[in-house]
């Protein structure tokens, strides 16, 4: 104890520092979990060898930790593979809802908003998060190649999304803001143009110049597919 202004003693003494570890930054970013290392890796994996070319001693390789570890988070290797489709799912739902309920709120406004221009910022948004996220094209191509296989995944972790942009492009043909019979055919297109873009920029390998090139190429085509479609007759095109 040490005196305190009054002369008292009642004012505890600073204890001395404990050596050994400083203290921890918890400012400092963490380091990922081992369920979130394993996710990441079998993506990868998945993504470049489909799943009948990964076992769960590759994941447990590539990861650096014992196959019986991912094992205890994953316990088949079905159950990773589907963990991996819904970590995507997650973020492709996290970056295109934002846009999509924009969408909606420009079809459902009275009078209706910028509906064409809302369509544009959803697409943009598509292709943004393909280009910072490519190993979902990769993922998602490696399951279309057996169409009849994994059909579940489609339904719980594409579906969802794509039907949901689907049926506001038939409300805001309903409305008579666009004129749109196929908004199935319309959004598996663009789905697939975007996919089909990010393998040409993989195909591309270290040429920044023609990747960037190539970028600015698709992105002006789907503003200009987007036009076509959608806008006003006479209206001037989006340049992209």
């Amino acid at each position: 104890m040490r005196k305190n202004e009054e002369g008292g003693e009642d004012v505890p003494a600073p204890r001395p520092r404990r050596r050994g570890r400083p203290p921890r930054d918890r400012s400092a970013p963490s380091a990922p979990s081992t369920p979130d290392r394993i996710l990441a890796e079998a993506t990868v994996l998945f993504a470049r060898h489909g799943a009948g070319g990964v076992s769960m001693r590759d994941i447990a390789a590539r990861v650096g930790i014992d196959v019986s570890s991912v094992h205890h988070h994953f316990p088949s290797k079905a159950s990773l593979y589907d963990a991996c489709f819904a970590r995507v799912f997650e973020l492709e739902q996290a970056t295109l809802t934002p846009p999509v309920r924009a969408f909606l709120a420009a079809v459902r406004s009275d009078p209706p908003g910028d509906v064409v221009g809302a369509m544009h910022d959803l697409v943009d948004a598509f292709v943004d998060f393909l280009d910072e996220h490519p190993q979902t094209t990769f993922l998602w191509l490696r399951r279309w190649l057996d169409p009849t296989l994994h059909l579940s995944l489609d339904e719980a972790y594409s579906l969802p999304i794509y039907g949901e942009i689907e049926r506001a492009l038939l409300e805001a043909a309903t409305r008579g803001l666009v004129v749109e019979p196929t908004p199935h055919i319309t959004v598996r297109s663009l789905v697939w143009a975007a996919h089909g873009h990010v393998t040409a920029l993989s195909a591309r390998g270290g040429d920044t110049v023609t990747a960037d090139r190539e970028r600015r190429e698709f992105r002006a085509y789907a503003h200009r597919f987007v036009d076509r479609l959608y806008a006003t007759p006479g209206a001037g095109a989006s340049d992209g």
